[in-house]
């Protein structure tokens, strides 16, 4: 026994040694191959020669020596990078788990490691071909083994979380590599770099090339709600046709949710630098995931918090019926404009504050269809959305916006033309019971009737109500304003400073900026370093 133990034990060093001795050959050889790749002059030909470099510079970083080991991950990602940009060359290719040939070699595609809500044949695209707009910010890109691409499919319908996804497609990141298995057998492997970040190589792991970065941007570029947000205030149909919660990458359920909420005549495309800052964070991808609100604009304030409660209570009835998932607890509110006050008021407790601004009787004694009163109750009473722990607004005007009671406030007012259920119960209960109402609010509303940009006017009665609500004790909420230098009111030219802050505020960030503060690089910082605090 011990003589074979002691037999054992010596083999270890030799089995190392033939192990490094192979690297080395095999690094050797895919050398040859990129020669001879480089020298080929015919396309198919050339292609079967990047193959066998990528596949023997793979077999080659399964040593100890780190040096040889870099050197054989760049070359098997270099000629992978070759050998696909033959294979890829057509984009109207799509893709599944099948086997090809190249030049009379079979290679086995396998897809098994992207995302399953990639479901059907996949198209791929370089991911540096994609190209990523400023408002999105810099492209970060994690280098390692294999080639950055975009994997797509139309949206999947197998499920029913894929209602919660954009029209637009599935857009996932992928790696791409090429190895070979013992018998010699070679595969183009593709898998998800953010699921899988590493491969491992014989005794040895080594990081995926990852560019996730690329697949936002092509799904921000092929998003039809740039055309639609404007539209929306004077009646466009279409965001209210697309209205809800989407999430931007598959659903996870230990994964805290950071909902995301647009201000005025916007559209969550707003949200495009921030997003990329999350996803190219690997510490906050790990722990977050991002949802984002589509919704119509032009309803009052107390209708657009009724919907985005009902989309988030969509959804989760969708991805988790049982509401039993970690990711329930802890959700981040940021919200942007109006949508900070909408982010607000889904963390306040209305009790009787609001409908007491609206009406001199209780509301048990006002007259309207059942129908009418049910929705009623729903737009005046309401308690915090379950499970919010954190909100951040952002140039949010929770005391009002002078913009709304000046010129072109007066002119949007008289444009901007909410529709739904919602609106029409309003003004049932108000034809049916205008000797109850206050009669503030009533001459306000002949006046001025009901919409978004009414509802954030500084002299709306029932404004002043809801700016009273504040986030309940548990949630913990920040806010980041903008100020432009010489402006007539320290602000940002939309919303001043004095109705941008709020008292009890973890933290107050003021930064030189005009409205759009989600574009300002110091406050993504900011909301950056809030999302890396802990819960």
């Amino acid at each position: 026994m011990a003589g074979l133990c002691l037999l054992t034990a010596c083999n270890v060093p030799v089995k190392r040694h033939v192990a490094e001795a192979a690297s080395q050959v095999n690094l050797t050889a895919a050398k040859d191959f990129a020669r001879e790749a480089a020298n080929e002059p015919r396309p198919e030909w050339s292609a079967r020669a990047w193959l066998h470099c990528a596949a023997t510079a793979y077999l080659a970083a399964d040593t100890r020596d780190k040096d040889r080991g870099s050197e054989a991950i760049s070359l098997s990602t270099t000629c992978t990078n070759k050998f696909l940009g033959f294979i890829l060359s057509d984009e109207s290719l799509r893709w599944t788990s099948t086997t090809i040939h190249i030049a009379d070699v079979p290679l086995t595609v396998d897809l098994h490691g992207i995302s399953p809500t990639l479901v059907g044949p996949v198209q791929l695209i370089h991911a540096d071909d994609v190209e990523v707009p400023a408002s999105m910010g810099a492209r970060a890109v994690t280098t390692g083994l294999g080639v950055a691409l975009v994997a797509s499919t139309p949206r999947c319908g197998d499920r029913p979380v894929c209602s919660l996804y954009p029209s637009e497609g599935i857009f996932r990141p992928a790696t791409a590599w090429i190895q070979a298995d013992k018998d010699g057998h070679l595969s183009l492997v593709l898998s998800d770099p953010v699921m899988h970040p590493v491969v491992t190589i014989g005794s040895y792991t080594y990081p995926l090339t990852a560019d996730v970065t690329a697949p936002f941007a092509m799904l921000f570029d092929s998003s039809r709600l740039k055309h639609l947000a404007w539209w929306n205030l004077i009646g466009g149909k279409q965001i209210g046709l697309r209205q809800g919660v989407y999430l931007l990458e598959d659903y996870d359920p230990h994964k805290t949710p950071i909902v995301m909420i647009h201000g005025l005549g916007a559209s969550p495309l707003v949200w495009a630098r921030l997003t990329n800052q999350i996803f190219n964070s690997p510490d906050l991808r790990a722990r977050y995931q991002v949802w984002q609100v589509v919704y119509q604009t032009n309803a009052p304030l107390l209708v657009n918090r009724l919907r985005v409660q009902e989309f988030l209570d969509s959804a989760w009835a969708l991805i988790d019926p049982d509401g039993k998932d970690p990711s329930r607890q802890g959700v981040v509110l940021i919200g942007h404009s109006m949508g900070g006050v909408v982010a607000r008021l889904l963390t306040t407790n209305s009790d009787n504050v609001i409908w007491d601004a609206v009406s001199t009787v209780p509301f048990d004694q006002t007259r309207g269809s059942a129908s009418d009163l049910a929705l009623s109750h729903k737009i005046f009473f309401f308690t915090p959305y379950p499970g919010i722990k954190k909100a951040i607004f952002l140039a949010a005007p929770h005391f009002g916006s002078p913009l709304s009671d000046d010129f072109i406030g007066h002119l949007a007012i008289h444009i901007v033309m909410p529709r739904g259920p919602e609106m029409d119960a309003l003004r049932h209960i108000v034809a049916a019971n205008d000797s109850t109402l206050r009669p503030a609010l009533l001459s306000f509303y002949r006046k001025e009737g009901l919409s978004s940009i009414s509802t954030l006017s500084m002299n709306q009665p029932v404004s002043h109500a809801e700016e009273s609500l504040m986030p309940v004790k548990g949630v913990r909420y920040f806010t980041i304003a903008g100020k432009l230098p010489g402006a007539d009111e320290t602000g940002d030219g939309v919303v001043p400073l004095t109705s941008a802050i709020l008292p009890g505020a973890e933290s107050t960030t003021i930064v030189t900026s005009g409205h759009k503060v989600y574009e300002n690089d110091e406050a993504i910082a900011q909301v950056i370093k809030i999302l890396r605090e802990q819960p």
